[in-house]
């Protein structure tokens, strides 16, 4: 069976030599986009095995469009080609939810099997369950045609919560997804921001859906 990859890549020139170095290597590339808006547009209509993004994409940070991504169920591999290859950016890119990070400049041989091996690991895709969507480009929050503009803060706290909908997140998990890595948050501060955010979501008509499990995290329904 022919794998599937979806590419976010802002660079033209690097963007067509891995769409077709790939499909040389016998992959399908059925989405091969510039922006992050550009996938999100796409992605109900395809299901790729695994996504290629790049994190300095000129309307959104990958990191955010990973981020949203998980918000909105999607599970697929996520594998940053990106020129950002210091300790920090690895952390913050694996904490907003991708599988794997390659620093350019790369080897083609090393991307593949790379791809390959996360393919392998993967499970079906889990279908993207309607309602509750964010926009990593402009940081807003829409459930239908109502919509509230988050600050990116706001925006990371609400993904992670979204992503594992249902669960408990403790609030360390919070503060490793929204804030830098070595960042000194305090408690009341990450209150603050979930006060902010059931206020928001209030106004789109969900009241109540974030639950507060005391001495531990927050949990969305």
């Amino acid at each position: 069976m022919t794998s599937t990859v979806a590419i976010v890549e802002d660079d033209s020139a690097l963007r067509r030599v891995l769409s077709r170095g790939l499909r040389e290597e016998g992959f399908e590339v059925p989405v091969c986009v510039s922006t992050g808006s550009d996938l999100l547009r796409q992605i109900d209509a395809v299901a790729p095995e695994v996504f290629i993004v790049d994190i300095g994409l000129p309307d959104v940070d990958g990191r955010d469009l990973c981020l949203a991504l998980r918000a909105r169920g999607v599970e697929t591999p996520v594998l940053f080609l990106t020129a950002r290859g210091g300790i920090t950016d690895r952390v913050s890119g694996f904490r907003s939810g991708a599988d794997d990070y390659l620093p350019k400049p790369f080897h083609f041989d090393e991307l593949v099997v790379r791809l390959l091996a996360l393919i392998r690991r993967s499970g079906p895709r889990r279908p993207v369950p309607p309602g509750l969507h964010l926009d990593p480009a402009s940081h807003t929050l829409r459930d239908g045609d109502r919509a509230a503009a988050l600050t990116p803060t706001e925006f990371r706290v609400l993904a992670l919560l979204l992503a594992r909908r249902g669960e408990v997140v403790r609030r360390q998990a919070l503060i490793n997804a929204a804030w830098p890595p070595g960042a000194m948050v305090y408690d009341n501060t990450l209150d603050a921001y979930i006060l902010r955010l059931r206020r928001k979501l209030a106004e789109i008509g969900r009241a109540g859906v974030v639950t507060t499990i005391r001495g531990v995290g927050y949990s969305i329904s």
